[in-house]
């Protein structure tokens, strides 16, 4: 008979390798048009869904993180001013570490609920749950 290592071995020998992989949400690169005095994220919304956030929300966040007002068109964001694809990409990371990511076991199976006046991020996956700042 086999020992446990030598039975694991084998397991491990015999699973696909792309089942390994540990990174399973592939947030798509922002489509930014800058025109004139005003920056478009065409696909704004795509990534929102892809997050599993509201898009209100999500767009709130960057309109306080970069300190320029703008609205919510259909599918798309446009912001006042002329902001970079690198800066907002580092700020839709910034949202995904803080609102989106399980501070415990850092899986995204996360949803935001609201208690009364506090949100908590709700860990799906470990059940975690933990305060999170109002925007």
């Amino acid at each position: 008979m086999e020992s446990y290592d030598e039975m694991l071995k084998i397991g491990l020998e015999k699973m696909p390798k792309d089942i390994k992989k540990d990174v399973r949400l592939e947030i798509p690169k922002p489509s930014i048009f800058i025109q004139g005095n005003q920056t478009t994220i065409n696909n704004f919304v795509e990534i929102a869904n892809t997050l599993r956030r509201d898009p209100k929300h999500l767009s709130k966040f960057l309109f306080r993180e970069l300190a320029k007002p703008g609205n919510l068109d259909d599918k798309r964001l446009v912001i006042q001013g002329k902001v970079y694809r690198d800066l907002v990409e580092r700020k839709i990371n910034e949202y995904v570490k803080e609102f989106v990511e399980c501070k415990e076991c850092g899986k995204l199976d996360t949803n935001l609920v609201k208690d009364k006046r506090v949100t908590f991020l709700k860990c799906e996956a470990c059940g975690a749950s933990e305060s999170v700042r109002n925007i």
